[in-house]
């Protein structure tokens, strides 16, 4: 109980011991206007700290309206609101800019709306503000209009991968950016307020805005000067509102290399070697948000496409190459990954990207192009090296086409990397330091993560890949041809060396103080 209830009490104790109760009667005072009046004063102190960082109050008079809250409260919000001096918030009815207000007081702090010169089309290029309202948005609708601009903006400036708007009760939704892997919390805004931007964002994205239960999809571009991103939206029904989810796609790929991924000179002359030849497959494997699209596109900038003809197939196309033929998957159009295979092997073509095989057709296609004289290059979403070998024999590819078809595996992780601007010396365990110097390893180079404005507080900034790589060697080839008990084999002593080789490949990146010993352990185990 706050101390300031507790003195009351015993004031009041007092003053019951000091009064008889045969004058009680006649005190001058009502003992209800007695109890309003303590009420008053409880409820003026609870305002009072929760004042701070009100949408309402200006910064420089924070304490001021602190000192007035004490006696007048309530009151004294009711006057924010019907003043309303935040310039931000002028365009909002009066319940709008009151709801504000009580949401202030208990924790919920609305995210202030700026100006910003961030535009968002849809597929056809129409522009939100037209969409919304058909171009005749009110007060309302323009603030909602410039909340959701300025999520989209904040999510690009932070370099995030996704934004999740998930409800969490009735009253109040999370809006939450992944960076560099991690969730963070961006803003708590209040649900009718959400809403109102999930359909903003339905909107731009050519969604059904009536239906708020059937999973949808869409895609919306932002843009802004001469810069323009690309945006893949999900939403679906879930417990207490609707879910969204915004993928941001990495608009800089298409210029990334080898060397920008993080992959070291010993392994890229490895992928160089395979890249090459004038037919095989390299296949790239990982789970969901392991960077295998970038390494892909770091891969087709290491290739000559002046004098080579690349063509890819994609879902969806993160990043324009040029001098490359790009094909959007659209399964309401019957363009799959299957039937672009067969029309590509039509165009004559030296090298073909497959964004992902996901299917037996697909797989048998690849598999067999890579055989007949073409250079593939694809992802496949799986753990390792000997699992993706696994995964093709269960999509029904021959042992004997397997062999001669694949060149390379390769299986990556991505790490994170610690902010050079606050990093610090890890503190080990004289045990650890001690085992670390056994194994001819100085505990002075490892660092650990402490957090700053630069990077957001989570002591990271930006991300590295950890690979594996698996060349089809003679003695591998003639294995997967002829031993019927690979797949068993490959579940034990396969998957034991790989899962070895990525961990020696971050621990790399912990002793030349690139990354952690958390990040190490939360990678790669």
């Amino acid at each position: 109980m706050p101390v300031f209830p507790q003195s009351l009490m015993a004031a009041w104790f007092l003053l019951a011991q000091a009064v008889p109760l045969e004058s009680a009667t006649s005190l001058p005072f009502s003992p209800l206007k007695l109890i309003l009046l303590v009420g008053w004063a409880c409820f003026c102190l609870y305002l009072t700290p929760r004042l701070k960082d009100n949408p309402l109050v200006p910064s420089e008079y924070e304490s001021l309206f602190q000192v007035a809250t004490l006696l007048g409260g309530p009151l004294v919000i009711l006057v924010l609101v019907l003043t309303d001096t935040r310039a931000s918030a002028r365009d909002k009815s009066f319940w709008d800019r009151l709801k504000d207000a009580m949401l202030g007081t208990m924790g919920v702090k609305p995210m202030p709306v700026e100006e910003s010169g961030l535009q968002l089309f849809d597929a056809n290029g129409a522009e939100l503000s037209r969409l919304y309202g058909h171009g005749e948005a009110g007060p309302g609708d323009r603030h909602v209009l410039a909340m959701t601009v300025q999520i989209i903006e904040e999510a690009v400036r932070q370099r995030a991968s996704d934004i999740l708007i998930d409800p969490k009760d009735h009253t109040s939704y999370a809006v939450r950016l992944r960076v560099d892997g991690a969730l963070r919390t961006l803003r708590i805004l209040p649900a009718a307020t959400s809403r109102a931007v999930l359909n903003s964002v339905k909107a731009v994205s050519s969604m059904d805005l009536a239906e708020r239960r059937r999973p949808q999809d869409g895609a919306f571009t932002a843009r802004k000067g001469d810069t323009s991103v690309s945006f893949r939206v999900a939403s679906s029904g879930a417990l207490n509102g609707e879910k969204l989810s915004i993928r941001i796609l990495n608009q800089n790929a298409g210029r990334f290399t080898l060397a920008d991924v993080g992959i070291p000179e010993q392994q890229r002359s490895i992928i160089l070697g395979a890249l090459g030849k004038p037919f095989g497959m390299v296949l790239v494997c990982g789970p969901t948000g392991s960077g295998k699209t970038t390494t892909l596109y770091s891969m087709l900038n290491a290739i000559d496409r002046q004098t080579r003809n690349v063509i890819s197939v994609e879902d969806p196309i993160e990043a324009h190459l040029p001098n490359v033929s790009q094909i959007e998957i659209n399964a309401k159009a019957k363009i799959t990954f299957a039937s672009s295979l067969r029309s590509i092997l039509r165009q004559d073509p030296d090298v073909i990207c497959v964004g992902e095989i996901r299917d037996e057709e697909t797989a048998e296609i690849a598999v067999r192009a890579a055989q007949t004289g073409h250079l593939v290059l694809a992802t496949m979403h799986c753990d390792s090296n000997p699992t993706a070998l696994i995964r093709l024999l269960d999509l029904g590819v021959s042992p004997m086409l397997l062999s001669s078809g694949l060149s390379l595996l390769m299986t990556q992780r991505l790490v994170r990397k610690l902010c050079r601007q606050c990093k610090r010396p890890a503190r080990l365990s004289p045990a650890a330091a001690e085992g670390f110097r056994k194994r001819g390893i100085d505990p002075g180079r490892m660092f650990q993560a402490a957090g700053c404005d630069a990077c957001g507080g989570t002591g990271y900034l930006g991300r590295l890949a950890v690979c594996d790589l698996l060349s089809v060697t003679d003695e591998l080839r003639t294995e997967i041809a002829n031993n019927p008990g690979l797949a068993a084999k490959l579940r034990s002593e396969g998957e034991k060396k790989s899962r070895t080789n990525l961990k020696n490949e971050a621990f790399r990146l912990v002793v030349a103080g690139i990354t952690s010993l958390d990040e190490f352990k939360r990678v790669v185990g």
